[in-house]
């Protein structure tokens, strides 16, 4: 864009502010309000990490009944590396092989400069160990991490670099698992890029969509490119209908592609390709809607300065089940219905987008007071619906102190579990690289067994980036509810050898009772048929198990408890 264009919106957004202001009205400064001046600015050199820099053992691990986390940005022995950063997260999940997980992230070497490279880490183990083997493209200015991955198990890494003001991007690829990564591939770009790939059977599959805000496109006028060749070359870039900026990409279970983002002039725009999949096509948009959220996404606000306080999610229901097609859309928005500086809101639409319903709030916190930021969504194969957020509901008054929190839908969207805290509270402005946010997004992957997030905190007392895996049915979203006559226990916990598993059920059913991996998957089962109501006793033989921890899960009829075990060595 030239350099009067760029001034013009600028004045534009500047009258329309001040406009604002003199009318009394208590508008947010939202993505609209700022014209979009948000962007990624190369203006500090390379540091190398900090002389004597150490490593403190042991990184900071969280984890709870149903879920655990550990640190991907971690030194060779697995501890946290002190004068470091690493922010702004994207995430990876082999379909092939889930055990096959790689995060990227922006990666300060040293956190006295906020030059940022292309961070990248990987696990071989389901998350339970990351190794990272440094960057991408060492001393070379990148940003923006955007990861996917195909029906084959190849893993694509979409990295942002600027000169000035051109922001170009490379797509770099491994077949290895992120063990290592080829030279990449130039794919135009621009700032805050996004990228998706169609992992259907239709004519698309292993098409690779990539999109950025016009306003920062080094391809004007357009800002969305489609490879058809796994990434060897991208296309000529067509614009997008509605003009979306700050947000995701998503593939439905037909191979139409959504592109959304923060929408003109107010709401989440989503734009729909049905002929984006068609080879050779020139892609074309059916419909560019908007859905009211009550709010519109916002930077540069006191909890994340030069941030932003999220971007737009857009994500479909795949399932063969009742909500196939299902288009949902989320975002942490300023509201504009009364003065909470962000909540969680949720929309969905089920005819295309077409129409969409009334955007629901998800954070169940009454005040108008906290951010609940950065919220992030992923909808499972099996259509359920995992949403995650940084909430201060829980910090005194007048603190920005900030959890992760959790909640998830299995039917449609129409109900959500509780609001489940997954962390202790750390203060966001602590660890600071130079630049006083803690990146714009966080990411995550859903399969049938639960949530794969990456995401940020400085629980450590500085930026660092981590994986947390939650599975739904087993982190407690019924705690608020009374469950009588069901109940399990092992004892003795830890256990060495041997220990017994008493449980309770209140009536006559079918019962199941099995030992499962800390991410849900089951290993081993101790009993399944029906039996009688009342107290029942099943010996577990430690000999057969590892050391380490696991979930015991009793199903009786619709009830479901869980309780966590420790193998001893």
């Amino acid at each position: 864009m030239e350099k009067n264009s760029i001034q013009a919106w600028f004045l534009a957004g500047i009258i329309l502010v001040s406009s604002l202001a003199s009318q009394g009205q208590n508008k947010p400064k939202s993505a609209y309000d700022k014209v979009r001046t948000h962007n990624e600015v190369p203006d500090q050199q390379y540091l190398p990490p900090q002389p004597g820099q150490v490593q403190q053992p042991p990184a900071q691990l969280k984890s709870g009944t149903g879920f655990f986390t550990t640190q991907a940005n971690v030194g060779p022995n697995g501890a946290n590396i002190i004068g470091d950063a690493a922010n702004e997260p994207n995430i990876a999940v082999d379909p092939k092989n889930p055990n096959h997980i790689v995060i990227g992230w922006r990666q300060f070497d040293n956190v006295n400069s906020n030059f940022r490279q292309a961070g990248y880490a990987y696990s071989t183990d389901g998350g339970q160990h990351f190794t990272f083997p440094g960057v991408i493209d060492p001393m070379v200015f990148r940003s923006d991490p955007v990861l996917d991955f195909d029906t084959s198990g190849n893993f694509y890494y979409n990295s942002l670099t600027a000169n000035g003001n051109l922001y170009t991007t490379k797509v770099y690829k491994s077949t290895n698992g992120g063990a290592t990564w080829d030279q990449g591939t130039d794919a135009h770009g621009g700032d805050k890029q996004w990228m998706a790939i169609d992992r259907t059977k239709g004519p698309g599959s292993g098409n690779i969509y990539s999109y950025w805000s016009q306003y920062y496109s080094s391809c004007q006028p357009g800002f969305l490119t489609r490879s058809e060749d796994d990434g060897a070359t991208y296309e000529d870039c067509v614009w997008v209908d509605n003009d979306p900026f700050w947000g995701t990409m998503a593939i439905g279970p037909d191979g139409e592609l959504y592109v959304a983002g923060a929408g003109t002039p107010y709401g989440i725009s989503v734009s729909k390709s049905t002929n984006a999949q068609t080879p050779g096509s020139t892609i074309s948009w059916d419909i560019a809607n908007n859905a009211d959220m009550d709010g519109n996404l916002a930077s540069g606000t006191p909890i994340n300065p030069v941030g932003l306080v999220g971007q737009a999610n857009v994500d479909v229901d795949r399932s063969n089940g009742p909500g196939r097609g299902n288009v949902y859309v989320l975002a942490s928005v300023q509201r504009m219905s009364n003065s909470d500086p962000a909540d969680v809101m949720f929309a969905k639409s089920t005819d295309g987008f077409l129409t969409f319903n009334p955007a629901k709030r998800l954070n169940t916190d009454v005040s108008t007071t906290n951010y609940q930021w950065l919220g992030t969504m992923a909808v499972a194969p099996n259509g359920r619906i995992d949403v995650v957020w940084l909430d201060t509901r829980d910090a005194p008054a007048g603190s920005l102190l900030s959890a992760l929190y959790y909640c998830y839908s299995d039917d449609q969207g129409e109900t959500w579990s509780i609001n489940k805290r997954l962390s202790e509270l750390f203060d966001p402005s602590v660890g600071y690289p130079q630049q006083s946010k803690m990146g714009d997004y966080f990411d995550m992957v859903s399969d049938n067994t639960g949530a794969h997030l990456a995401w940020a905190n400085t629980l450590n007392g500085e930026e660092d980036v981590y994986y947390t895996h939650i599975v739904p049915n087993i982190v407690g979203m019924n705690e608020d509810a009374v469950k009588p006559g069901i109940s399990v226990r092992c004892t003795p916990n830890p256990f060495l050898e041997q220990a017994s598993v008493s449980y309770t059920i209140p009536a006559e059913c079918a019962v199941k009772l099995v030992i499962c991996n800390m991410v849900g998957a089951e290993i081993m089962t101790l009993v399944d048929k029906n039996q009688d109501a009342g107290g029942h006793t099943v010996n577990l033989q430690g000999t057969l198990l590892p050391a380490g921890f696991y979930l015991c899960r009793l199903s009786a009829g619709s009830q479901t408890e869980t309780v966590r075990l420790i193998k001893l060595k």
